[in-house]
């Protein structure tokens, strides 16, 4: 088996251990005779997976009792107009806090339903930093702040929840969820594309707490993208192989010691990378260095060709694939998820400091 360094922002690397209980269970799960994926989604089997998914994420984040879990379809891009539409109406105000390509159009689908503010934005400065608490400047009677918590595309992130004085936050945590502990009782809705942190693409993990949810609109909004529709039970047939990845991903970060494991570990590889960025200037970090994201680190060369010999180099020399910036920014920018492993990281470094010595 020749598994390469992969540092794709997603669909992203997934755990060896995962990929290989997968392939066991592939053909026949559980003596069953036929797989997981052949296998209604009412059967006894499907419905034990389900309900441990949801046990071991409200375990991971101690959600308690307080919130519905859902595995929807339709990734973040969904979310960007099912949160609205649930909780928005047009005479009504939410804030957006605007940090990047995914925050930008989450609140173009929500202008679709009722008012936006922007208590903050850093589009004019390329999206090269998240806010400070100071700098939050919100509307009168907001119903929810939504916010994303990790920019893959600029290489920003939150590194806590944004202050809100108690309005319930509404987060994109598509590509940091499950990276570190959050504060919980601060979140009316999460809601998080699997395909970076804890599965393959194709099944989007929605958390509501319970008391934000009996303030859904159930009059106007279409059955199936009613979120009540998807509460304690499962409505139309969901991703049922995406959903098994998910638990199996989510029994391995239990088993790796939870998610304070994994903030410090995920803290211990950044900081290898953002080291080798820093000892001088051939390397720029795209972003300032408070904002700067543990998940996924961007960084220039001091020339477009030269970061093009980077790339080519890296992976046909190293096995280091998947660094190319977003083609909206260009650059590099490596990804190092929960399960992108530190000797990849580590093979990265030693590449930059050997291709800084030779074209530097």
């Amino acid at each position: 088996m020749n598994r390469v360094h992969n540092f794709s922002a997603g669909p992203a690397t997934l755990p060896l251990e995962v990929l290989e209980k997968a392939q066991d269970e592939l053909t026949e799960y559980k003596d069953k005779g036929r797989s997981i994926m052949e296998m209604s989604h009412r059967s006894a089997e499907y419905e034990a997976i389900d309900q441990q998914a949801k046990e071991r994420l409200t375990e991971l984040l101690g959600l308690g009792n307080d919130f519905e879990i859902m595995f929807l379809q339709g990734g973040a891009s969904s979310q960007f107009m099912m949160a609205p539409f649930n909780f928005l109406s047009e005479d009504e105000t939410a804030d957006y806090i605007d940090t990047g390509r995914w925050s930008n159009k989450a609140i173009k689908e929500a202008k679709l339903f009722g008012n936006v503010h922007r208590p903050f934005s850093s589009s004019e400065s390329g999206y090269d930093r998240v806010p400070t608490n100071d700098e939050l400047d919100f509307s009168d009677n907001p119903k929810y702040v939504h916010f994303t918590s990790n920019n893959t595309v600029a290489g920003t992130q939150f590194s806590t929840e944004p202050e809100t004085n108690g309005v319930p936050l509404v987060c994109d945590a598509s590509s940091d969820f499950l990276s570190k502990p959050i504060d919980v009782s601060k979140y009316g809705i999460i809601y998080a594309g699997a395909q970076k942190n804890v599965g393959p693409a194709g099944v989007t993990i929605v958390i509501i707490r319970k008391d934000f949810l009996a303030q859904a609109d159930t009059d106007n909004v279409p059955t199936i993208l009613q979120y009540q529709t998807h509460t304690e039970k499962i409505f139309n047939t969901p991703p049922v192989f995406n959903v098994y990845m998910v638990n199996l991903v989510l029994e391995w970060i239990q088993q790796k010691g939870g998610l304070s494991y994994f903030k410090k570990f995920n803290e211990e590889k950044a900081a290898l990378l953002y080291d080798e960025v820093d000892k001088d200037d051939f390397y720029r970090g795209a972003v300032e260095k408070d904002s700067r994201s543990i998940m996924n680190a961007t960084f220039r060369l001091p020339t477009e060709d030269l970061e093009q010999k980077f790339l080519k180099e890296a992976q046909e020399e190293h096995d280091l694939y998947t660094l190319k910036g977003h083609r909206s920014v260009g650059g590099v920018r490596a990804s190092m998820y929960n399960a992108c492993p530190r000797e990849s990281v580590e093979t990265l470094v030693n590449f930059m400091a050997d291709f800084r010595s030779k074209n530097g």
